[in-house]
């Protein structure tokens, strides 16, 4: 019975921790990706229409 009820925690917890990381994950890729973006090309007109 114990199996079963870890089983049925973990099938309900597991999806929402990978969903969770996977929002942290994609937020820290994002900040870098703009910062090296924006470090690339300084000076660029472009970068003005961003804000």
């Amino acid at each position: 019975m114990a199996g079963a009820i870890a089983i049925v925690v973990v099938l309900l917890i597991f999806p929402s921790l990978v969903f969770i990381g996977g929002g942290f994950a994609s937020a820290i890729i994002g900040y870098f990706l703009q910062r090296d973006g924006e470090i690339r090309h300084e000076g660029s007109e472009l970068l003005n229409l961003d804000d």
